[in-house]
């Protein structure tokens, strides 16, 4: 079952106003119950639908300084190298800056752990991290009906083609998939992670999932690359889009609803029906030409 916000309880330890550049932090703290310390959030915060009453303060890249310092944040969160522009400014003109660098589903746990002992919720954090483990090891359960694990291609962005970051990587082969390039996980930065097209197709993948955080999926551009058109992917119509706000932020929506959209489709390929436990909230369908 999804999983649902912890009772919200007015408490007075610091930090009691926190700036949340990306959504996966804000989400924790909703789950967590301390959503009232949340002061400012991103533009693609989404989840859950409340957050969006929140101050936005940024992009992803990077954002308003002057705006985020007149909150009056104790606390800024921000996330990777991506955001370390932003983190530098943020730091220079006087403010308490925490960046994550999860890559993984292990390290997408402990920043839940970091995160709710910093708001004084260390059971709730413990709690929420084991129902998100207990979530998976259901999904590795069913994945093990599965005959055949379908080989996958996942596509994170498009030009230049990007591949490979790990806590997907991760949860398609819990979801009961095999990644076409495994050894792109240990490359933590994208520019790592670039693709040659025709690669793509000399590893014949069964099923291409697309995300492209911000855009919408094209997947006529996806099979106007030389020779894709040739991939089992193309010729059965397995190529699914996935909300990036489902897969592409590390924290608890990846961990559910996007290893359940993951889990859904690869099962159809593979010819199982799983458990309606299971089933994701929104069923992605196939991207027809």
């Amino acid at each position: 079952m999804p999983l649902s916000p912890a009772s919200p309880a007015v408490r007075t330890d610091f930090p009691r106003r926190i700036v949340c550049l990306t959504d996966e932090t804000a989400e924790i703290l909703y789950l967590l119950g301390e959503q009232d310390r949340i002061v400012g959030v991103s533009v693609y915060a989404s989840r859950p639908a409340d957050i969006r009453r929140k101050p936005r303060v940024s992009a992803f890249r990077d954002g308003n300084v002057d705006k985020i310092l007149a909150l009056e944040p104790d606390l800024v969160l921000t996330f990777s190298d991506v955001q370390a522009e932003i983190t530098s400014q943020l730091v220079l003109r006087g403010a308490t800056v925490m960046n994550f660098n999860q890559r993984s589903i292990a390290e997408i746990l402990d920043v839940i752990a970091v995160l709710s002992r910093l708001v004084g919720r260390p059971a709730e954090g413990q709690d929420l991290a084991n129902a998100l483990r207990r979530s998976l090891d259901a999904i590795a359960s069913s994945a093990k009906a599965f005959p055949r694990r379908p080989r996958v291609f996942f596509e994170e962005w498009n030009d230049p083609l990007i591949s490979g970051i790990r806590w997907v990587d991760e949860l398609i082969e819990i979801a009961g998939g095999l990644t076409i390039f495994p050894e792109l996980r240990k490359c933590g930065k994208s520019k790592d992670r670039v693709v040659d097209p025709a690669a793509v197709v000399a590893r014949d993948p069964e099923v291409i999932f697309a995300s492209w955080c911000g855009m919408k999926v094209d997947v006529r551009q996806i099979c106007s690359r030389p020779g894709w058109t040739s991939t089992t992917a193309a010729r059965n119509r397995h190529i699914y889009e996935i909300p990036s706000n489902c897969i592409l932020q590390p924290g608890p929506a990846s961990l559910t609803e996007g290893v359940r959209q993951l889990h859904a489709i690869l099962a159809r390929v593979a010819g199982v029906e799983i458990p309606a436990s299971l089933q994701p909230a929104e069923m992605s369908t196939p991207c027809l030409l």
